[in-house]
């Protein structure tokens, strides 16, 4: 009898604890594919892309990231979630989370792709799943080498984080790191679809590329890559969006008229142009050295 009870009990704590993961499980799982739905690159006729796919990609890139941003500033700052010493084990409740995510989502098939980059790679599992043939890019193979997450943590947490959060501490880690991955991805799936940006560059214009490639002149690359009417009308467009995305919306007839925005649209804006793009372009330029080889 004592036996079955225990059987029993055990049972039962383990279908309660199946009950509290599994919400998780499908929040991270429904995240991955709409993620994956937003740039599809990869998925033209006979794995081919165009400038034009790209950058249309990269755009729509640009809605996630405001929306991603607007969504953790729901939050105030939050220090104690980035304290390494918080949790005893040397990590910060930030850092604990995107590992366990990272590691779940490599299980359900994420990172097959050049965009995706785990900020924390290694011992990463295999995926259960089977990959799709169809996932496979006409990028050079090396370009699963070409990361930048390191920075892109280092300045989010550092530089980013302060301008669009308030000061405090509401006690919502949990909430809190999980925006925070999500801004996280957000930032390095466009940044690392440089990889694609720099692909269609060279496929459509070799004889440009290659004599600085094979020098490996990286400021010589960089002049070719950089085109500062371009790079303006994208921090217009981002500045656009997060008024239009962020602005609180009210029917109050006495409304005094004044717009209130849920984050500093200048934020945005001030996000591309010092980290976005000039990052984007050091993915392309590590891509350029690499296609050669």
């Amino acid at each position: 009898m004592k036996k079955i009870s225990k059987s029993f009990l055990a049972a039962a704590m383990l279908e309660t604890k199946l009950k509290a993961f599994l919400p998780l499980l499908i929040q991270h799982l429904f995240l991955y594919h709409y993620l994956s739905s937003l740039l599809p690159i990869s998925m033209a006729c006979n794995n081919k892309f165009t400038l034009d796919s790209v950058r249309d990609a990269l755009i729509r890139e640009e809605d996630s990231i405001v929306f991603s941003l607007i969504e953790r500033a729901r939050f105030p700052y939050n220090a104690p979630a980035y304290d390494p010493s918080f949790l005893g084990n040397g990590f910060s409740i930030a850092e604990f989370y995107v590992r366990g995510t990272e590691s779940l989502q490599a299980k359900i098939g994420r990172y097959q792709k050049p965009e995706d980059v785990p900020f924390f790679p290694k011992d990463l599992p295999s995926p259960l799943p089977p990959t799709k043939d169809s996932q496979k890019v006409l990028l050079h193979p090396a370009s699963a080498s070409v990361t930048v997450n390191e920075a892109i943590w280092k300045f989010y947490f550092t530089e980013l984080l302060p301008l669009f959060t308030t000061k405090g501490n509401d006690g919502n880690y949990a909430s809190t790191v999980a925006s925070d991955f999500v801004c996280l991805q957000a930032i390095s799936r466009r940044i690392h679809s440089g990889k694609y940006v720099a692909e269609v560059k060279f496929t459509d214009a070799p004889q440009d590329y290659s004599p600085a490639i094979s020098s490996k002149d990286r400021d010589k690359l960089m002049d070719l890559l950089t085109f500062v009417a371009v790079e303006e009308a994208v921090k217009k467009r981002v500045e656009k969006k997060a008024r239009l995305f962020s602005q609180n919306v009210t029917l109050d007839e006495n409304d005094s008229g004044k717009t209130q925005y849920k984050i500093n649209p200048l934020v945005v804006s001030h996000l591309y142009d010092k980290w976005v793009m000039p990052l984007t372009k050091v993915v392309e330029v590590e891509y350029l050295l690499l296609r050669l080889s």
